[in-house]
């Protein structure tokens, strides 16, 4: 991994979003550049140093926050109003309070459905949209992570994940974590938290390094088992299960990049295909030796490449 490595801050800000929620925003790169917002995945992800390095810092002017419930954003792991349309209105605060007319929005995984559905309730405001690692968040997708898919790929990894919960309850998995991540005795919501966040970060990668397997709980883990538990057990949130693709009409207008590796295990590359396929202005971009991580060199290169000719 190369790309634009020690790009400094130039600017923090913490804004309230309403009477629970403020956020922690960073600023980098070129204030008179070509502003461009990264979203991080998740849901429950944060941003961190890494986050920074797809953008040229004297072409872009680069945005990045952590979403409610997350990272440095205050209250930590709060599930009050913490939905992916909060985080749409969070974003469009965001842009107001920064006083940017239009921006590119560049998301990964969790980052690609808000990316989307910022879009479709913003379009006049998004220039163009460059996507990694689509999720559309249907039951479908979630399914296929948590339930039954992904673990025949990794089946050893998977059947331990799956048999953290009693058999009487593995019909349902997201929904039995949940529940156990909301228990009252904080080593039980530690363990769900730790169990399901070995189980992603296992097959994340095209070839994965033993040592991103941590021994113990991490914060970062807290919040990614709570946020995507809840947003997932809860169906997004939304009235309806394919609410991204049944709004493309909002985004035929908008340019899009979507970068979607081959062997991404975590989120299907049929869903990339399928909404390439109903935007006239998207390219799908198929990395041959791509996985899930946007941080492996495949992925990581056509990112920053992609980046490089925009800014161009």
């Amino acid at each position: 991994m190369a790309g634009y490595l020690n790009t400094k801050i130039n600017q923090v800000y913490h804004l309230e979003v309403d009477e629970t929620h403020t956020l922690y925003i960073e600023e980098c790169g070129n204030p008179e550049g070509q502003p461009v917002l990264f979203l991080h995945g998740g849901p429950g992800g944060s941003v961190g140093e890494p986050s920074r390095c797809f953008f040229n810092p004297e072409k872009y002017r680069i945005i990045l926050f952590d979403q409610r419930g997350t990272g440095q954003s205050q209250p930590f792991l709060s599930l009050e109003n913490n939905t992916v349309l909060d985080s749409v209105a969070d974003i469009e605060k965001i842009r107001q309070y920064l006083q940017i007319e239009q921006w590119y929005v560049f998301g990964g995984s969790y980052g690609t459905t808000l990316a989307l559905a910022y879009a479709i309730h913003y379009p006049k405001q998004v220039q163009h949209l460059i996507l990694r690692g689509i999720f559309l968040g249907r039951q479908s997708d979630v399914d296929w992570l948590f339930q039954e898919g992904a673990g025949y790929f990794y089946p050893e990894e998977f059947e331990r994940f799956k048999n953290y919960i009693p058999e009487a309850e593995q019909d349902d998995l997201v929904t039995a974590y949940y529940q156990r991540m909301l228990d009252s005795d904080e080593s039980v919501r530690d363990e769900a938290c730790y169990e399901w966040s070995q189980w992603e970060t296992a097959i994340v990668k095209l070839v994965q390094n033993p040592k991103d397997l941590r021994q113990t709980v991490t914060n970062g883990d807290r919040s990614i088992g709570l946020l995507e538990s809840h947003y997932f057990a809860h169906k997004m949130f939304w009235e309806e299960d394919n609410y991204l693709l049944n709004r493309v009409d909002k985004l035929q207008d908008i340019p899009m990049d979507i970068v979607h590796g081959r062997y991404d295990v975590d989120c299907r590359l049929s869903g990339a295909y399928e909404l390439q396929q109903l935007c006239p202005k998207a390219k799908l971009h198929i990395v041959a030796l791509g996985s899930h991580t946007p941080y492996d060199d495949a992925m990581f290169t056509k990112l920053v490449s992609i980046m490089d000719e925009l800014a161009r």
